[in-house]
């Protein structure tokens, strides 16, 4: 599969089947200005890695129901993905997609010492996807997702990076940029426009 060459916004949106997103340190607030504002019309799925805290329970999923007015789920083993629900990786399990288009949880190894782990997740969504992919890497303070973004930009979907200079944390995106140039470098206001506009034209 050929990279994407473009650094434009022209990405083919009725392409898209899903989005992936990463996140870490001030991960909470970033998610809040992505996908809040994203109506209940929304026809993408969007499936969420947050590193969190292993020894209790997430409470982003009720956070984000609060606030959201899409759908919001904790991802579930053998859960079906459906458009317009927003899947949260619960705390201490990596979220895998299977080839099925469902979800899967495991608690192997921690990867870049964390589980869930955003590159476990976006290189597994880069094999069931493959162009249909939209992956999306937030603040961070450590290097997890740069190799999951680079497996999804190789199979050919879009790769989208909060720019570094806004984050909260700038390692995460760094490592991305550095390791495989994305295609899109974007504020968060950005990133939220960009959804909105695949979401409307796919629906």
């Amino acid at each position: 599969m050929t990279p994407h060459t473009s650094t434009s916004l022209e990405l083919e949106a009725s392409t898209i089947q899903a989005v992936v997103i990463g996140a870490s340190a001030g991960g909470v607030d970033a998610l809040m200005k992505v996908l809040v504002g994203l109506p209940a019309s929304f026809a993408l799925p969007v499936i969420v890695v947050l590193h969190l805290p292993e020894d209790q329970p997430s409470r982003l999923p009720d956070i984000l129901a609060y606030r959201l007015d899409v759908r919001v789920r904790e991802a579930l083993d053998k859960q079906p993905i459906e458009p317009g629900t927003v899947y949260l990786a619960p705390s201490g399990y990596h979220l895998s997609v299977e080839a099925d288009h469902s979800l899967s949880l495991s608690g192997e190894d921690p990867v870049n010492y964390s589980r869930p782990s955003i590159d476990v997740m976006m290189v597994s969504a880069a094999g069931a996807y493959g162009p249909g992919l939209v992956g999306i890497l937030l603040t961070g303070a450590n290097h997890d997702g740069a190799q999951g973004m680079a497996r999804i930009k190789a199979r050919g979907g879009w790769t989208v990076v909060q720019n570094p200079e806004q984050a909260q944390s700038d390692t995460m995106p760094l490592a991305a940029i550095r390791l495989q140039a994305p295609d899109l470098i974007l504020s968060l206001g950005d990133i939220h426009a960009l959804l909105l506009k695949l979401g409307r034209e796919i629906s």
